[in-house]
């Protein structure tokens, strides 16, 4: 069982890095790209077309940075066993912070681009606004009812709080 437990926090470590080389490199990327937007400043729609697509590839970058982050902190620094309702819910949170700030970024880029490219395409960037909206209340109600089965088991707050000791040293 040990060696299991090793693999897996050793596969986890692997996975953390390879988020990050691709953030590095989706942020090599979104620098050339807006790069790309300043040398052509006199385009007007062109330059800023690239611009909203640096900022893009920057959102995609830092999703994939912090989701290196929580795994590496979380299953590796940690080495969490994710069954305590206060692991959960930290563990979702951080996750899902991600995600509905990811595609709350992707969403305006793609509401800027379809006004000024295709406005055909306006209700598909509204879909994924209206996506954001929905994992945000559901977060909030997966918080909410998880709550009370915090108040359950008071001690899982206190192991949790005693994990976070390990990320602080």
């Amino acid at each position: 069982m040990k060696f299991l437990k090793g693999f897996f926090s050793t596969a986890h470590a692997l996975l953390g890095i390879l988020f990050v080389l691709v953030s590095v490199l989706i942020t090599v990327l979104a620098i050339k790209t807006g790069w790309g937007a300043i040398n052509t400043l006199g385009g007007g729609d062109e330059s800023a077309e690239m611009a909203i697509e640096a900022i893009g590839l920057l959102a995609i970058a830092v999703v994939s940075l912090q989701i290196a982050q929580t795994i590496t902190e979380e299953e590796v620094v940690r080495d969490a066993h994710i069954s305590a309702p206060t692991r959960v819910r930290r563990y979702l949170s951080r996750f899902m912070v991600v995600v509905v700030v990811a595609l709350s970024i992707e969403g305006l880029v793609g509401t800027f681009k379809a006004l000024h490219e295709k406005p055909e395409l306006l209700p598909h960037a509204a879909s994924v606004l209206v996506a954001a909206g929905v994992l945000l209340s559901g977060w909030g109600v997966f918080i909410r009812f998880n709550k009370a089965a915090e108040e359950l088991e008071p001690e899982a707050m206190e192991a949790a709080k005693s994990e976070d000791a390990k990320i602080d040293e």
